[in-house]
């Protein structure tokens, strides 16, 4: 029977397919296809990628494709650790396991007691400690954050409070204007707090609470304080509008969903 590589070269050869062709449509780097058409076994990972890309390189080509895996093992493959394993060892082995067994038997109650009590131990301690974490912890520190923008962000951890913080559950808001800016104000009840107002960088600072706020601003001469923190305007070349719920950032409104105050 010719090689092996002789045949898969032949095949390739007689079909005209330039082994960039072969590469591109088995996704098999050429250097192990190069290998296999050399029988250089050796540059190949092991041999069980050999058989895979032979079988599919052989099936590419329409050889066939069992016909030469099954040459390369009779050729080229080891025998297995198993064929050489003489019958006495075999026999050898299997008593060794039923022995071993028969041990794992007669431990088996004991080791059964053995996991309850180390189980029942482990959950004493790991509750004693977790007593201890309760009562020591020393209470949770304020830290300064700096001032962020309120460009929206998808599933910011910002938006999300840690476990440790309580979210508000109300809005307090003050309106910190740095030049002239028209705004208008409504509360979670729907009522115009600020009514088509200009505030300037003068106009004494107040604070609006409610559930909830929506905010219609001409420019981005403005910044929001929202419970203890600040957040400015994104500039825009028009008006631009912002929902201010408890506990998350304040969100862009789409232009139809900015408060009117004009009615």
């Amino acid at each position: 029977m010719p090689e092996i590589g002789e045949t898969l070269r032949e095949a390739r050869m007689r079909r005209r397919i330039d082994m960039t062709e072969v590469e591109s449509a088995t996704k098999i780097r050429g250097k192990y296809l190069r290998a296999l058409e050399n029988e250089e076994w050796d540059l190949l990972p092991g041999p069980t990628f050999v058989k895979t890309f032979l079988r599919t390189y052989a099936e590419y080509l329409g050889l066939d494709a069992r016909l030469l895996v099954e040459e390369y093992r009779q050729r080229y493959e080891r025998p297995s650790t198993q064929d050489l394993t003489p019958f006495t060892a075999s026999r050898a082995s299997r008593a060794r396991g039923r022995v071993r067994r028969r041990r794992a038997a007669a431990l088996g109650p004991l080791a059964v007691i053995g996991v309850c009590v180390a189980v029942l131990l482990g959950s004493l301690w790991a509750l004693g400690r977790w007593g201890n974490d309760e009562t020591e912890a020393p209470p949770p520190t304020a830290v300064e954050e700096p001032e962020p923008t309120a460009t929206p962000s998808e599933g910011s951890s910002e938006e999300r409070p840690s476990e440790t913080e309580r979210r508000p559950r109300r809005v307090r808001l003050q309106l910190v204007a740095t030049a002239p800016v028209y705004v208008c104000l409504i509360d979670a009840r729907g009522r115009q707090v600020i009514d088509e107002e200009t505030l300037t960088a003068d106009t004494p600072r107040r604070t609006y609470v409610s559930r909830s706020f929506r905010t219609n601003f001409g420019n981005n001469n403005v910044s929001m304080r929202v419970n203890g923190r600040t957040y400015r305007v994104e500039p825009s070349p028009e008006a631009i509008g912002y929902e201010l719920l408890p506990g998350r950032r304040p969100r862009r409104l789409a232009d139809d969903r900015r408060p009117d105050c004009s009615s």
